[in-house]
């Protein structure tokens, strides 16, 4: 036996000791039991074992696919800065041009509205560059875009690795674009929930009682010079069967809109009658002893009064009034129980930010202290807002403090006294899971900007099974007929092809183990693909080995001459088809992503099994001590 010989034995004895290696732990894992898996979990074995197995993709054990992208109106209107009438009227300006163009750049829009308005963006949006024409501002506002999509990135990674979710595919794409995917997940919802929150922590003084009734009554006003004929026919309405004061009535009656408009599930509202022809945004509104009440029914009523253009004129700049997370049941008179949402008038900049929070934690309150049984989340602050939280707090003492989440207060308790420690609890929460997914975001930070889900899809396990049969069974069904055709065509040497073939798919799968990459069904494709390719390469090899034997070559020389001279047409084949599948692992994501992965990986063993080992196989027997006689081809 040559030196040559030995050589490509050792390598071929070192390729297949290692690609057994890499795929028994994925064998051991396939095998296991649910009762085994858990038993191991228990043990902490589970999580080194599966760091070892090729991963899944989420159409082959279920989970979901989301395209996020960054609400760029709503983050410029988070980092304007001294804003003013003059800018709520522009802003509402540009809004409106992106609503009725929303293919239009926002950006785009923002500047050419502001050089229409002879507005100086510079203003609003202070920059530390010298510059203050507006196209440099919204240079600057582009740039802050793209890095709070990069952070929004890492916030987003940060949520899913402590959600627990192995191996999610979190990439950007574009410039505000965002794709997740999370694979074997058990509650997608929550999964989406903890995601999409923007979990803006914000601590935040409530107004004083004068304040808050005097700007109720410019709201009365205002919703009158709206809408004064419709509010005058609110007596003639039929009596509600709540209360005896309450009155149910239209929406659009109420508001002047078309029913289409109301929506179907607010089509009535709720109204005091002795107060609804002069007060008729008061009417709406119920006295809940410290708070101000809004029965369900009237949410979208009220919404919609305080979103109107006119009413936002009369609301001071420095005011913002926020709805309370979740309902609240009130005893009524009658026995019986109704739901109302709490209505807060609180100042419009925040006392402090979630920023300054170090540390969260979820649990159940304690016996001794007033939260008993109930979830919460402790919460510390870092040294500088520790400072700030008993600078607030001492300075506002018997004040109410609004805890604010992602523009939803979620209690607002009154300041008792100084806090030096730079502590505090969230309450409010339905259960502990609520508690501790806030506890989740607070810990990974809050997005810098809002983020819209454009795209949801979502792969249910059992689809995931019978996406890996179906998957399985087209590649065993293509390699058994290719080995049919191989073997009956070319004999002997159609058995060599189908052993090599089978140990390329073996070698692909070791690697895809190896890299702890995910293995997909459009992977699965790719394997496919792979097997075409490699036959391919034989059928070229094989016709010029036949060539060779018809000129009246020797076996040796034919097998030698055969190899040779396909060698450049396989590597010129292969090679375009490398390049290709580089792109789309470069660029693609997803399934695109997953089916190049395999495509890559099945080219470069196609030459390793395909042409380095059969050709191994070949010399074997063609250099040997007694050489053949004759060929099987």
């Amino acid at each position: 036996m040559s030196k040559k010989l030995i050589w490509r034995y050792l390598i071929v004895v070192v390729l297949l000791a290692w690609a057994v290696y890499s795929l028994v732990p994925t064998l051991q894992y396939e095998r296991l039991t649910s009762a085994e898996k858990i038993e191991l979990q228990d043990e902490g074995k589970l999580i080194d074992l599966e760091s070892k197995i090729i991963k899944r993709g989420l159409d082959l054990q279920g989970g979901m696919h989301l395209v996020l992208e960054v609400n760029v109106p709503a983050f410029v209107k988070n980092i304007a800065q001294h804003q003013s009438r003059a800018y709520y009227d522009y802003m509402d300006n540009v809004n409106a041009k992106f609503e009725a163009n929303p293919e239009m750049d926002y950006l785009d829009i923002m500047l050419e509205t502001a050089d229409e308005d002879s507005l100086r963006l510079s203003r609003y949006f202070p920059s530390e560059e010298r510059k203050t024409d507006n196209k440099s501002v919204i240079a600057n506002l582009l740039t802050e875009t793209e890095h709070a999509v990069i952070r929004a990135e890492e916030i987003i990674r940060n949520r899913v690795d402590q959600f627990g979710v192995s191996e999610p595919v979190i990439q950007l794409v574009g410039k505000k674009r965002i794709i997740v995917e999370l694979a074997g997940i058990d509650d997608p919802q929550r999964a989406k929930d903890i995601i999409h929150s923007t979990a803006l922590l914000e601590f935040v003084l409530l107004k004083d009682a004068e304040y808050t009734q005097d700007i109720i009554n410019r709201i009365d006003a205002a919703v009158k010079r709206i809408n004064p004929e419709d509010i005058s026919q609110i007596d003639t309405a039929v009596v509600s069967n709540t209360t005896s004061t309450d009155t149910e009535i239209s929406v659009s009656e109420l508001l002047g809109i078309d029913e289409k408009d109301a929506g179907t599930a607010d089509s009535s509202v709720l109204v005091d009658k002795n107060l609804a022809a002069e007060k008729p945004f008061s009417a709406l509104l119920r006295n809940l002893g410290w708070d101000i009440g809004v029965p369900v029914e009237n949410y979208y009523a009220v919404n919609k009064i305080l979103n109107d253009p006119e009413v936002k004129r009369v609301l001071p700049n420095d005011l913002r009034i926020l709805f309370s997370g979740r309902t609240k049941d009130v005893d009524t008179n009658d026995g019986g129980k109704v739901k109302f949402y709490t209505l807060f008038f609180v100042n419009r900049e925040a006392g402090m930010t979630g920023e300054a929070v170090k540390e969260a934690k979820a649990e159940l309150g304690s016996v001794s202290s007033e939260q008993m049984g109930q979830a919460i989340v402790n919460v510390r602050m870092n040294s500088e807002g520790t400072k700030t939280w008993a600078r607030l707090t001492g300075a506002n003492v018997d004040k109410r403090m609004a805890i604010v989440l992602d523009n939803k207060v979620q209690m607002a308790p009154r300041i008792k006294n100084k806090i030096p420690n730079g502590r505090t609890v969230v309450e409010g929460f339905a259960n502990l899971d609520e508690a501790q997914d806030i506890e989740i975001v607070l810990k990974a930070g809050a997005l810098p900007a809002p983020i819209d889900i454009i795209e949801e899809r979502t792969v249910g396990a059992s689809l995931g099974a019978d996406s890996i049969n179906r998957g399985v069974k087209s590649m065993l069904i293509g390699l058994m007929l290719v080995a049919i055709f191989i073997i009956v065509y070319y004999r002997g040497a159609g058995t060599i092809a189908i052993s090599t073939l089978i140990l390329n798919i073996f070698f692909v799968l070791a690697i895809l183990a190896s890299l702890r990459a995910t293995l997909t069904l459009p992977g699965i494709a790719g394997l496919v693909l792979t097997m075409g390719m490699a036959v391919d390469a034989n059928v070229l090899i094989f016709e010029r080995i036949r060539e060779e034997f018809f000129k009246g070559k020797t076996i040796r020389s034919a097998v030698d001459n055969g190899y040779s001279k396909a060698f450049v047409t396989i590597l010129d084949a292969n090679l375009t088809t490398l390049i290709t599948a580089l792109v789309l692992w470069q660029y693609g994501s997803g399934p695109i992503r997953g089916f190049a992965v395999t495509l890559f990986w099945g080219i470069i063993f196609n030459f390793v099994s395909g042409y380095f080992i059969s050709r191994t196989i070949f010399t074997s027997f063609t250099h040997g001590k007694k050489p053949l006689n004759k060929l099987s081809i």
